[in-house]
């Protein structure tokens, strides 16, 4: 199935089921309002919601509308947990070599993961709205999971059970703010702009053989001011994402509607190009000891979405503006 949220009046927007195809949509409210509604009432309405996502493919239904006509909100528009990991060990290896940094000890064993702000989620044609250009304005093509309940101390193949969802997301940095909170371990919090979502959230089914092992084994593609950036691979992923939830649920319950993200999509492989600025600033400053590229400025714009093999969009797209604005107040 794929699902989406069209804005409304609501804050959590209206859940509509999209067509196959990305063509149509259909509201489902008498059997959930909204995407939190529907994991949370996930084993009783599945199966429901199953059957009218085959009528709407198969044109059944008398209230199907135009998704070229909705406004789309992130899928998920809040959550009340966004767990972010960093499960591409290439992209801390980079870090590690530019910066002369040492490995950090048990990186390879378990996930690295921090929690971030799931309060604000915005949609995959929102503007970057930054308080300046000094904060490095970076973006980072990752994909995510939306979860369903899972009891503590859970293991991985439990987990894997209970991904509801895949998204694909833009985890906005200020690398300029990093470093410092960085070195507090606590974690980053200035350093993160609202997360932003393509529109289209899908069952792990509808990859087919390009959802394996925890993995998405899709290319992410990434341009910047319409100028090809990277398509790395999802299949590169050192910890899929059952393996990551495990790790979180190890102490403590994990409850319906987390989010949980990949980290940036990074490969080994130089032709694959790289999903953020400070990747490739990181090979810049191995190869000739300073970075090049500039962080985003105002004005640029951010274009990432996944192509299925025939070439189609499978979460829709995300494309940014980018805006410096002062919101004092």
């Amino acid at each position: 199935m794929k699902l989406a949220t069209i804005k409304n009046t609501n804050q959590d927007g209206q859940l509509v089921l999209v067509s196959e195809d990305l063509k149509d949509y259909v509201e489902v409210g008498d059997l959930a309002t909204t995407l939190q509604d529907a994991l949370d009432l996930w084993p009783a309405i599945e199966e429901k919601l199953l059957i009218r996502y085959e009528a709407l493919n198969a044109l059944e239904l008398t209230d199907i509308n135009k998704v070229s006509d909705a406004e789309f909100m992130a899928p998920l528009p809040r959550s009340w947990q966004w767990l972010d990991g960093s499960l591409f060990l290439n992209h801390g290896t980079l870090m590690q070599q530019a910066f002369h940094l040492e490995p950090i000890e048990g990186a390879d064993s378990y996930p690295l993961v921090y929690q971030g702000a799931g309060d604000s989620f915005l949609s995959g044609s929102a503007p970057i709205i930054a308080p300046s250009e000094q904060v490095g304005i970076d973006f980072e093509g990752e994909f995510g999971v939306i979860v369903g309940d899972i009891p503590m101390g859970s293991s991985a193949d439990y987990a894997l059970g209970q991904i509801r969802l895949i998204v694909m997301l833009n985890d906005i940095s200020y690398r300029a703010l990093g470093p410092r909170e960085m070195k507090t371990g606590f974690g980053f919090v200035q350093a993160k702009g609202p997360t932003s979502f393509a529109p289209f959230a899908i069952t792990p089914d509808e990859l087919g053989r390009h959802w394996h092992n925890g993995r998405i084994n899709l290319p992410l593609d990434v341009y910047r001011n319409d100028k090809w950036f990277g398509s790395p691979e999802g299949s590169q992923m050192y910890f899929g994402f059952h393996e990551l939830i495990a790790h979180v649920a190890k102490t403590r319950p994990i409850k319906a509607g987390t989010v949980f993200g990949s980290g940036t999509v990074s490969n080994a492989d130089v032709t694959k190009g790289q999903a953020c600025i400070s990747e490739l600033r990181a090979k810049e400053m191995i190869a000739t000891g300073k970075p090049q590229t500039e962080f985003l400025k105002s004005g640029e714009i951010v274009h990432m979405q996944v192509l299925d093999q025939r070439g189609k969009t499978v979460f829709g797209e995300i494309k940014q503006h980018v805006t410096v604005e002062n919101t004092d107040v």
